[in-house]
């Protein structure tokens, strides 16, 4: 068999992991995932594999020169993808399909299209920022500035997201707009201090909340190079954000309010006006989760049945960290929510094949806001912040560890249930 011939094994694997990586999928998972495929579908073949962050080598040991490299990074995966990338190995795993058949599937993967994706991203940034506002309880004036602002900023995104090389400079570029309209506003207004996250909740699409988690994963499961690079590329990209806030905050003046540094379940902020000023009333934060699920359903490419999924993913997150907060602390909830959410994450997986675990927990990432603590703890400069931040990225590596191992020894990631029906392939068409 030739080795250009994309059914052969090493080449359809090799393109598959390329999918995979595309998706935003851990080089931890991808790796395995191409084992269980191998062992389903050629388990004569005696591949192996070597996974890193836009490569994948599938080679023959003890034959020279037999390697095959597959190539992602030329274009990120929508969510809705992604959850046809994670349906396509999960049927491969299953013996559903056969290998002959992956190239094609691969091939309608990657064709998928958004409707009207500059509209979708906009009014996605839009509602991610308003809703991170409402759910951390800004002033209604800075709810409605992160609205307009969260749509330039995502419109920043979409100019800049084919020159490859602006990626490492949006995110001050970006970071550093957004904090001059907020500090030109506020001094228009005479507002004086103003809450930190009215100023980072219109950059918080560019948060690499899910790609500094993942490096973290990568690392407590060895894959060191990998994760190292992944996290230092995460923590550049923090740094250019707050070095944008701390920059157009030196130009205007703006000055925030220390006393509003916070993460998810302790927000208690009280201006003492009424009005503009004021701030919602906490029973409307389950709005601010809903709008910021909406958000990440645009912005990300869900479609309408992953959104809902999303909205329904994100509603739990935030009542899991609301009733563990006041008994364990955010650092420890955070870590617990993350565990109980992606064992049942795996269950939701085996129950229904087109809701893949990788679809319907990463949008919770986004809550457990570990992205987010690092951008506060460098902007603010408080000490408290800064221990915080670690410590909350590691609570959600355990928690998630811990959730994969209990995952493991229910037996959850090896029971299949029958076919997938043509109703539950609907979850994601």
């Amino acid at each position: 068999m030739s080795p250009y011939d994309p059914a052969a094994p090493d080449v359809a694997l090799g393109d598959l992991g390329a999918l995979l990586l595309d998706g935003g999928v851990p080089v931890t998972d991808v790796r395995r995932t191409l084992e269980r495929a191998r062992d389903a579908t050629a388990p004569g073949t005696d591949l192996s594999f070597a996974v890193l962050p836009e490569h994948v080598f599938v080679s023959r040991p003890g034959v020279p020169g037999a390697t095959t490299i597959a190539s992602g990074g030329t274009t990120e995966l929508t969510f809705r993808q992604t959850a046809h990338a994670s349906l396509l190995a999960r049927r491969l795993e299953t013996g559903r399909i056969a290998l002959d058949q992956v190239p094609a599937h691969i091939a309608r993967i990657r064709a998928l299209h958004r409707r009207a994706p500059a509209l979708q991203t906009a009014l996605g940034g839009a509602l991610l920022a308003s809703g991170l506002a409402v759910l951390f309880r800004c002033p209604w004036w800075a709810i409605a500035l992160a609205l307009a602002v969260g749509a330039l900023v995502a419109g920043i995104v979409l100019a800049t997201e084919r020159i490859r090389a602006a990626a490492a400079i949006v995110p001050f570029v970006a970071a550093l707009i957004s904090t001059l309209i907020v500090g030109l506003f506020a001094n228009a207004m005479d507002l004086g201090a103003v809450p930190l996250f009215a100023v980072c909740a219109p950059v918080a699409l560019l948060v690499p909340g899910a790609l500094i988690t993942n490096a973290l994963l990568e690392l407590t499961a060895a894959d060191i190079v990998t994760g190292a690079s992944r996290l230092v590329y995460g923590l550049v990209m923090l740094i250019f954000m707050a070095a944008g806030i701390y920059t157009g905050a030196l130009a205007t003046g703006l000055r925030v309010d220390p006393h509003s540094v916070a993460l998810v379940g302790e927000t208690s902020l009280v201006t003492g006006h009424l009005g503009w000023e004021g701030v919602p009333p906490l029973s409307l934060s389950w709005i601010g989760v809903v709008m910021l699920a909406i958000g990440i359903g645009l912005s990300f490419g869900s479609g309408f049945r992953l959104t809902v999924l999303t909205v329904l993913v994100m509603s739990c997150t935030y009542a899991a960290l609301m009733l563990l907060n006041p008994y364990v602390g955010s650092t420890l909830a955070t870590g617990i929510a993350a565990g109980l959410l992606f064992l049942a994450a795996r269950v939701l997986e085996r129950m229904t094949i087109a809701v893949p675990a990788t679809v319907s927990f990463q949008p919770a990432f986004l809550l457990l806001v570990p992205g987010t603590v690092g951008l506060v703890a460098l902007t603010s400069f408080d000490a408290d912040a800064l221990t915080t931040a670690p410590m909350v990225f590691i609570s959600l590596c355990i928690g998630v560890k811990v959730g994969a191992l209990l995952a493991d020894a229910l037996r959850i990631t090896r029971r299949m249930t029958a076919p997938a029906t043509t109703r539950s392939i609907l979850i994601i068409r």
